[in-house]
């Protein structure tokens, strides 16, 4: 018998040059549907067809696949297209539980009758119209951004974008409200200009029943911008590379906190950047503005409250000094005192100082002092003084100053955080540039809510600004990460003129690149009106 060789098939290996794994799907396995699973994988919801067979809420994840939402549905039923066009109606009665079905209250008619009868009392119609109006308070006015059908009003941008403006970039508050830039150093003094008075502690022991009225007082307060700033322009030529003032940096810092639209010009020459504000744009104090429902839909009703918020508070911190002794003069007379205004001119230092933040960056700003006072161990302190307004309790929260300022002094300023928390913070945010040693804040209401032109002063407060920094929550961490976000940025762009627009309906801020000539027209011919009056 001859011997039988038995014959070797060599199997096909597919050669997977890129990694290791096969290299196709073979034939019998071919359009059959897959579904990835795992080991740990529980079986046992085949026969479950409405799904509700675990309503605990401990055990409505137990049979979802490991590979998370949408894994599982490689063989889900679908409903063909002649069944798409079904619905099943329940026409069944709800059956009521037994406390909320109606009962029969034998003394609910003559409850009826007592209030109509209180309703038509003496000064009942009063009462009636009253209550009427607050409820179409709460139904419309109590909306603020939204009208009686429910829609939100869009609010108005600080400016309006032109055409040929081109956007840069958009920076959104919950990527700011997480950048950081600790470890800054303390502030040097390059110079201080002006004169401050002496702060008078009689107010400190002004109260509800002891109230003052509020006088006006004819002194001038400049608001002068960067680059109009002759000092600036002096310090420009050889310290530092960022230029701003405090206002404008506090704006910036606390951009996250804004709810209003503002905006600032950039000016970027060479290496050096330079932030200005346009005419009247970071004057005026806002009113409400981080409330959760803010009343006021009116342009003009809010340019009015604002107009009487700044009157307030410039009155207000010169108003507490006194006025007949002799003055803290600093080392330099104030550089915007023109002829014939040194005996009007209001109480103010100024200091300006330079911070190093690294990289090659140094900011210098122009910061602001309101007055002075002895410590308790007889040392100078420098302060700022604020003013705090009530308007309307009723649309404030509806905290009463006069009931509740010296007996619940704490409520009065949390509503006042949470109505007017942007304005709070950058009143800190200057305190603390400026090297402040106290933040003073006045508590002044109308006399009359229906006029706004006459005010009492019913107390005053008084906090350290590092410790009411801490109370309300201000991260300076943060608001130097935000400003050196915005500085790295405009650094990075060509030489032109630039603006940086808070968007006035969502949480960004926009950086535009604008023409050289923009917002220039208006000044010249503000300047050419004044040259027609002469």
């Amino acid at each position: 018998m001859s011997k039988v060789t038995p014959k070797f098939v060599p199997p096909v290996i597919n050669d997977n040059e890129t990694g290791w794994g096969p290299t196709g799907i073979p034939e019998q396995f071919k359009d059959m549907p897959y579904q990835p699973y795992a080991k740990s994988d529980r079986l046992g919801k085949i026969a479950d067809w409405t799904g509700s067979t675990y309503q605990d809420r401990r055990f409505q994840n137990k049979y979802n696949s490991t590979f998370g939402v949408g894994a599982g549905n490689q063989f889900a039923y679908f409903h063909d297209e002649d069944e798409s066009s079904f619905h099943l109606v329940d026409t069944t009665k709800i059956q009521r539980p037994m406390y909320q079905r109606a009962r029969f209250r034998p003394n609910q008619r003559h409850l009826r009758t007592q209030r109509g009868q209180q309703r038509q009392g003496p000064g009942g119609n009063q009462q009636l119209k009253s209550s009427k109006s607050n409820r179409k308070i709460q139904r419309g006015g109590g909306r603020g951004r939204y009208d009686q059908r429910g829609q939100m009003k869009n609010r108005e941008a600080s400016v309006v974008v032109k055409a040929d403006w081109r956007s840069i970039e958009e920076m959104d508050f919950p990527r700011l409200s997480k950048l950081s830039l600790p470890n800054i150093k303390e502030a040097e003094d390059v110079l201080k200009c002006g004169s401050l008075e002496w702060y008078d502690k009689s107010y400190d022991r002004v109260n509800v029943r002891n109230e003052r009225p509020l006088v006006p007082v004819d002194r001038i307060i400049h608001t002068v911008t960067t680059t109009d700033d002759p000092i600036i322009r002096k310090i420009s030529k050889t310290t530092g590379n960022v230029f701003a003032t405090d206002t404008i940096l506090a704006t910036l810092m606390c951009a996250t906190r804004s709810n209003n639209s503002w905006d600032i010009v950039v000016h970027k020459i060479g290496d050096k950047l330079f932030f200005d504000k346009r005419d009247n744009t970071f004057d005026l104090l806002t009113v409400n503005e981080t409330s959760n429902e803010p009343q006021v839909d009116d342009p003009e009703m809010l340019n009015t409250l604002s107009l009487e918020a700044t009157f307030v508070c410039n009155n207000f911190s010169q108003q507490v000094l006194k006025t007949g002794e002799d003055r803290h003069q600093f080392q330099e007379q104030n550089p915007f005192i023109s002829e014939g205004e040194e005996q009007k001119m209001a109480s103010v230092g100024y200091r300006y100082r330079k911070w190093n933040l690294d990289g090659g960056v140094t900011l210098v700003s122009r910061c602001q002092h309101d007055a002075i006072m002895l410590g308790p161990n007889g040392e100078i302190q420098f302060i700022n003084v604020k003013a705090l307004n009530e308007w309307d309790p009723r649309y404030s929260g509806g905290v009463d100053w006069r009931q509740r300022l010296d007996t619940q002094r704490g409520a009065v300023l949390a509503n006042e955080l949470r109505n007017n928390a942007c304005k709070l913070a950058k009143w800190t945010v200057q305190a603390l540039l400026a090297g402040s040693d106290q933040l003073k804040f006045g508590y002044v209401s109308r006399v009359n809510l229906r006029d706004d032109s006459n005010h009492v002063i019913l107390g005053t407060q008084q906090f350290k600004p590092t410790e009411f920094a801490t109370q309300i929550n201000l991260n300076m961490d943060n608001a130097w990460g935000i400003l050196r976000c915005v500085i790295d940025l405009c650094m990075k762009q060509p030489d032109g003129k630039y603006l940086i627009l808070r968007d006035p309906n969502k949480p960004l801020i926009h950086l535009f690149d604008i023409p050289d000539n923009t917002f220039e027209s208006d000044e010249e011919d503000s300047s050419e009106g004044e040259d027609d009056d002469n």
